[in-house]
């Protein structure tokens, strides 16, 4: 029995026993143990309940492809490049580097898990089984990078608006490209990362890989390792986040009439939802980077992305770079 399958039968919450789930599988108890140990190590939570056997502390639902394709509106759902699911990838963003040219517009990539899920400036984005979202989709466009200003933010209002289609209220954004929980008007953990890789033409076509991890479930020991204060969609859901396959579905229908809107509009026509969802706008903020530290107060985004700081003297100072840190002064 392969994890993949071990996680299937334990995804409903009931408690499995291992002599059952050898039986089923024509396995040892030993090679049931291992493969358990193998998904505690990704960060499964399977406890262990004496002669009751194994169990997850909660039912989980496991990715389904033909489900999602279902859920999408047929047009949208005929548009795509492709849609695939994977149990496991090194990231979904590389599997789409590594197709190239021969990856179509709109192609979607999911995996259940990933080994080396990346974040901004090469940060690890823990990517266990079963818990979470990791999608990323390929998008080409006929202008070059400059015409392209201001898309990781855009993204963002994407997330926002598939969580608002689906209930999930208290999410906000951070500059340039976190989506944060929101407790009591301030900022809380964070609730998914955006990564966007550009390629191809300066001034002609080129291409954006953009990759989306979203926290549906995080254990304890999920929050430990993440290193930062972390939030996810259990948490503002009441403790049941809504179904994975619904997020997914909803998460690449939003991606897909959002980047089209960001084809004819650019960053400009997402201003305003990017300014309702501002965590930094007003606030004092500190940050530093090549350009040196300094301090400022949020004055928002301009129409390229570009964070705007009201400095002491009352100048705006304008940063576009998301190599800058920003934290709350």
């Amino acid at each position: 029995m392969q994890p993949a399958q071990l996680l299937e039968r334990l995804a409903a919450g009931e408690p499995l026993s291992g002599a059952a789930l050898a039986a089923q599988a024509g396995v040892t108890r030993a090679a049931i143990w291992k493969q358990v140990e193998a998904l505690r190590a990704r960060g499964v939570p399977i406890e262990a309940r004496g002669s009751a056997g194994y169990r997850l502390p909660w039912p989980l639902q496991m990715l389904d492809a033909s489900r999602i394709q279902a859920a999408l509106p047929a047009p949208l759902a005929s548009s795509l490049g492709a849609l695939e699911l994977h149990w496991e990838l090194d990231s979904t963003s590389s599997e789409l580097q590594r197709r190239g040219a021969a990856a179509h517009d709109l192609s979607i990539v999911l995996a259940e898990t990933q080994t080396a899920g990346r974040g901004r400036r090469g940060r690890a984005w823990l990517s266990p089984p079963g818990l979470n979202l990791y999608l990323s989709c390929l998008k080409r466009f006929d202008q070059g990078f400059a015409a392209l200003s201001g898309l990781s933010l855009a993204i963002g209002v994407i997330v926002l608006r598939a969580l608002e289609q689906l209930g999930v209220a208290g999410a906000a954004l951070k500059w340039p490209n976190d989506v944060l929980a929101v407790t009591a008007g301030q900022a809380g953990g964070k609730l998914g990362g955006i990564l966007v890789e550009l390629s191809g033409e300066y001034q002609g076509p080129c291409a954006a890989i953009i990759g989306i991890g979203l926290n549906l479930r995080l254990t304890p020991a999920l929050h430990a390792q993440a290193g930062q204060p972390t939030c996810d969609l259990a948490t503002l859901a009441d403790g049941t986040p809504p179904d994975r396959n619904r997020v997914a579905a909803a998460l690449i229908a939003a991606l897909v009439e959002g980047l089209r809107q960001f084809e004819r509009e650019g960053f400009a026509g997402f201003l305003a939802d990017y300014g309702r969802h501002d965590l930094l706008f007003d606030q004092p903020l500190h940050l530093s980077g090549a350009l040196g530290t300094f301090d400022g107060v949020g004055a928002g985004v301009d129409a390229r992305g570009a964070l705007q700081v009201c400095m002491a003297d009352g100048s705006v100072r304008r940063i576009d770079s998301a190599d800058v840190t920003v934290r709350a002064a």
